[in-house]
């Protein structure tokens, strides 16, 4: 419940000209402080002493690109929302306007001096251009492949199946729900290299050294016996096969991930490592390959092993 102390808080930091031009600012593009000063036509003392004013409270973050911070608007949560579009919405005034002229000016100077790629060299994962997408790498990648029998352990419903059947001498996708493997077999339909098996990761129906790669995609995640599982999957993996994890991070967010009826809360790179070292595999890779952009922000582990002699 919302304190009167709070909601004083927020009365305070929103009556004052300047932030409210900031976040009207801010709210529309994301500026560094050379740029909010110009905008402004204030001191670049005084347009920090209110970004940091505002970073406090949480209306706004930023982050480093070489010298520059960039500061953008946060997604604001209730009383603080609602307050901020009350403002907003009844600061049609000159000042604001002129503002906003500047900042288009600004906007066209930017277009205007500098190509597109030039704009987001160095960091170009966190901006869209039409066609580059990851699924878009993904496929690209997938096409230099060259698979042999491959195992798809904890498959689902065959959609990571379908991205690589194509390039595997053979595919099986083993997954312990009927309603899955019925999707896969639909999916993987017409592919006569592809064979789709209802099966329990913690004993493959598999004889051994039967596949030369084995992939374990957000599996061990389900599993109370992580270790069973990494047994199993070195026991069907041929000499020089490749045994492919990706998994979650440990984290501390076990309501959160209840709902999709995980049964653990990830794994520790030391964790990971030391069951590949009980289950008789040479790590090849380990570490955290990808980090969620939004909260709780869960990384990804990815681990690539081989058979120990």
């Amino acid at each position: 419940m919302t304190t009167l102390e709070t909601t004083l808080d927020l009365l305070h930091l929103l009556g004052d000209e300047t932030r409210v031009r900031l976040l009207a600012l801010v709210e529309r593009e994301e500026l560094t402080v050379a740029e909010l000063t110009s905008i402004l036509e204030l001191s670049q003392s005084r347009v920090s002493t209110h970004l940091g004013h505002l970073k406090q409270a949480g209306f706004v973050s930023d982050r480093k690109a070489g010298v520059a911070s960039f500061y953008t608007m946060n997604t604001l949560s209730d009383p603080a929302k609602s307050l901020w579009q009350l403002v907003s919405s009844s600061s049609a005034d000159l000042t604001l306007e002129r503002d906003r002229q500047r900042l288009e000016a600004l906007r066209r100077a930017r277009r205007e001096a500098t190509k597109w790629p030039d704009t987001v060299a160095g960091e170009m994962e966190r901006h869209y251009s039409p066609g580059r997408t990851w699924e878009t790498t993904a496929r690209g990648l997938v096409g230099l492949l060259r698979l042999g029998d491959t195992l798809d352990i904890g498959s689902g419903d065959g959609a990571i199946g379908q991205l690589i059947v194509e390039r595997a001498r053979s595919l099986t996708c083993l997954d312990n729900s009927e309603h899955m493997i019925d999707a896969a077999r639909r999916r993987l339909a017409g592919h006569e290299n592809a064979r789709v098996c209802l099966g329990d990761m913690h004993d493959l129906p598999f004889e051994d050294a039967a596949f030369d790669d084995v992939m374990l995609f957000n599996a061990l995640t389900y599993s109370a016996r992580p270790a069973r599982v990494l047994a199993e999957a070195r026991r069907v993996l041929r000499p020089h096969g490749r045994i492919s994890v990706m998994c979650l991070h440990k984290h501390e967010h076990g309501e959160l991930v209840a709902r999709y009826d995980h049964v653990n809360l990830g794994f520790s790179e030391a964790e990971l490592a030391q069951l590949h070292e009980a289950a008789g595999l040479e790590l090849v890779s380990l570490g955290v390959c990808t980090r969620e952009r939004r909260k709780p922000y869960f990384e990804v582990l990815g681990a690539v092993s081989t058979r120990r002699a």
